[in-house]
């Protein structure tokens, strides 16, 4: 499902004001063959058999103690990651494209792809570039579904993203 797709039953509005779910996030994913896909709103989302998608801001500090004024600590830098988990599900077109040889045993700039993540509900959110790395590509137990584990993280600071 593209993001056309997915947007074709929902209106955002930017005065929004209430409690938000984890389904009100939307992330999704270029998985055209070039990475060159012509907007976002051919982007993959990323949602069939996805059980989790766990958004992290993973800010990284330095710390110096000065003369008599004690500790200070100064943020230099703020990775954003995902965590996608779930069951492996065959035909849906997020795990087909992340779960292929060329990106389980891809490196370097083969597996890094155009994102955006944003929210249903207001249409805010961001956009940038990712390496997608497949941690497990079907787990479990006997009997049991066969289990995913796939980290989205950024290459770069992103940028602010307003669905239109």
């Amino acid at each position: 499902m593209t993001i056309a797709q997915l947007m074709a039953n929902y209106t955002p509005s930017a005065t929004f004001a209430g409690v938000a779910n984890n389904d009100d996030f939307v992330l999704a994913i270029d998985c055209t063959a070039d990475g060159d896909a012509a907007s976002e709103a051919a982007y993959t989302v990323v949602q069939g058999g996805i059980t989790g998608v766990d958004a992290q801001l993973n800010p990284e500090t330095d710390e110096k103690t000065y003369i008599r004024q004690g500790k200070a600590t100064n943020k230099v830098a703020t990775q954003r990651t995902f965590n996608v988990s779930g069951d492996r599900m065959h035909g849906d077109d997020f795990q087909d494209f992340a779960l292929a040889h060329a990106m389980k045993f891809g490196t370097g700039q083969k597996v890094i792809r155009p994102y955006v993540y944003f929210s249903l509900l207001t249409g805010k959110g961001e956009t940038g570039t990712a390496s997608i790395i497949v941690n497990s590509d079907g787990s479990g137990d006997a009997g049991s579904t066969a289990e995913i584990d796939i980290d989205i993280m950024a290459t770069a600071a992103p940028g602010e993203y307003t669905y239109a």
